[in-house]
């Protein structure tokens, strides 16, 4: 990989994937100890009179003291050369890094199950992943959904909405690989009417995806976006959803490829 591929991903807050040669998923560093001071470098000097840190201190060592750096820091650690980013991108450090970026967030991907992805690419890949806003029909199934009217809608819809009285727990609704969507039992609101919903994305002739929106029945379309804990919201001027955070779901949610 070129350092230039490389340091443009550092500069994204994420790690790059291990290898050119490999596909997105790549497969798990070794952390065996490999013979990286087996060699007359542990008694030459670099030009300027300076050793490398990885000679002079060996692979445990420098395993211990990469592990201590932060995310943004240790992948810029892969860029400077093939001894340091064997070291930098071993499953020791990054299972410890995927921990920290986990731990609070609403959702975790259903990519993540994949056998032989390596913790740096599991890392990279959920931080992209996390910034998605193309929202997938494996996204609206995996998910319950609270629902809440917004401030303007007329007095009679909020008075029936828990959100704005706070006698109950919210309102939810539920999205259904058959295309239609369902309420609790005793919905005041749902009523027990027929629903449907319908995802909206392209490509424009230009190559520009077009606007992406989630639509139920006909009524106005809902813009998507996503939170900072990687849950989702879709609201438009009448009502709002946000997916109710499931992190511990077995086998994570959403699409079982990893969405670029």
């Amino acid at each position: 990989m070129s350092k230039n591929k490389d340091q443009s991903m550092v500069e994204d807050e994420y790690g790059p994937c291990e290898d050119d040669d490999d596909d997105v998923y790549g497969k798990s560093s070794k952390t065996e100890n490999v013979s990286l001071v087996e060699n007359s470098g542990r008694s030459k000097k670099k030009e300027g009179g300076l050793q490398d840190p990885l000679v002079v201190c060996g692979y445990d060592i420098m395993l211990m003291i990469l592990s201590r750096l932060d995310a943004r820091s240790l992948a810029s650690m892969l860029l400077v050369s093939r001894r340091w980013r064997m070291v930098a991108s071993s499953d020791a450090i990054w299972s410890r890094k995927c921990e920290e970026l986990w731990l609070g967030k609403a959702h975790l991907p259903r990519f993540l199950q994949t056998e032989g992805l390596s913790k740096l690419s599991a890392y990279s890949l959920s931080v992209k992943d996390g910034k998605r806003t193309r929202i997938m029909k494996e996204d609206l199934w995996d998910h319950a959904w609270e629902f809440h009217f917004r401030e303007n809608v007329p007095e009679y819809w909020r008075n029936l909405d828990p959100y704005w009285t706070g006698e109950e727990r919210p309102m939810h609704r539920y999205f259904h690989p058959d295309g239609t969507q369902t309420a609790d039992s005793g919905d005041q609101v749902w009523g027990g009417h027929e629903s449907c919903y319908s995802i909206v994305t392209s490509f424009l002739a230009d190559g520009n995806m077009r606007e992406h929106y989630v639509r139920i029945n006909r009524w106005p379309q809902m813009r998507v976006s996503r939170r900072r804990d990687w849950g989702w919201e879709m609201s438009n001027h009448i009502y709002c959803y946000s997916s109710v955070p499931d992190a511990h779901t077995k086998g994570g949610t959403g699409p079982y490829l990893p969405i670029l």
